[in-house]
């Protein structure tokens, strides 16, 4: 395979993972993978399979800060045709709160290229600390200006040290 594939097939797979975004439905992300891909997430577990892969995904994409993210910049990329590697630097955006904040976490994520436009492994390497640190002070800022839907509220009272 060519760096060139392997590129074209990140940016289909980003393109779909924007898709996602829009809709709010996360149970395609799955069918991105080959049936026994991997996805190592530090904080959460490793994932194999699509069922588990999609299970996480739903679950997290769809609940609070996973949900308020509007999209996924990639600030770089680098392509290692030979092991059929992309290593890309991710942004986790949020929207403005309310006050004009402006807040993001990157993440490095490595994925191995399978063929045929599926991906058999997903890592993405970030610090879980500063991720949280983030949610709670934009589920803070949005409380403090009314900007806050239960869902938030609720992740706050039990991960962000209450209101």
């Amino acid at each position: 395979m060519s760096a060139a594939e392997i590129t074209e097939a990140y940016a289909a797979f980003h393109e779909k993972v924007a898709g996602f975004v829009a809709t709010g439905d996360w149970s395609g992300y799955a069918d991105l993978f080959t049936p026994d891909a991997v996805y190592v997430e530090h904080a959460m577990g490793t994932f194999t399979g699509r069922d588990e892969i999609r299970d996480w995904a739903v679950r997290t994409m769809t609940a609070y800060p996973g949900r308020m993210m509007p999209g996924f910049p990639i600030s770089w990329q680098v392509v290692d045709a030979d092991q059929g590697r992309l290593v890309c630097e991710v942004l986790n955006p949020m929207p403005d709160p309310g006050d004009g904040t402006m807040l993001s976490e990157p993440n490095i994520t490595i994925m191995t290229y399978a063929g045929d436009g599926l991906f058999s492994r997903e890592e993405d390497v970030y610090n879980p600390l500063r991720f949280h640190a983030m949610a709670q002070r934009w589920a803070r800022i949005a409380a403090d200006h009314g900007n806050a839907d239960a869902d938030v509220l609720t992740w706050l009272d039990k991960f962000g040290g209450g209101r």
